[in-house]
């Protein structure tokens, strides 16, 4: 695996870590990552390994959450472009048979 190493200081420990990902990324993370926290062991308190855990955990279920929004979105997009599709045919099948959408423009 190849990259960087650097050192990420999240919930007052640093942590060492192997990474390819840019700087301007990795500074993103971490203050996604020491929000969470802030929110599951409360501002200015002692960050232990549960506390990580939890933020983790909390993480997880906020990608999870997104996913569900996402693919549910997907589905009724899915479903409204059938529509618009199936209103687009009914339309066609409407024109007389041997005339297309130009031929009615010149009229």
């Amino acid at each position: 695996m190849g990259g960087r190493q650097v050192q990420l200081r999240i919930g007052g420990q640093t942590y060492r870590v192997v990474t390819s990902a840019s700087d301007d990324e990795l500074h993103r993370l971490t203050l996604i990552v020491e929000e969470k926290l802030t929110q599951v062991a409360g501002p200015g308190r002692m960050v232990n390994p549960q506390a990580l855990l939890l933020a983790a955990l909390a993480l997880a279920h906020d990608l999870e959450e997104e996913r569900a929004r996402h693919s549910d979105q997907l589905a009724r997009t899915r479903i409204a472009f059938g529509r618009m599709l199936e209103r687009v045919d009914a339309a066609l099948g409407a024109l007389e048979p041997g005339t297309d959408a130009s031929d009615e423009d010149d009229r």
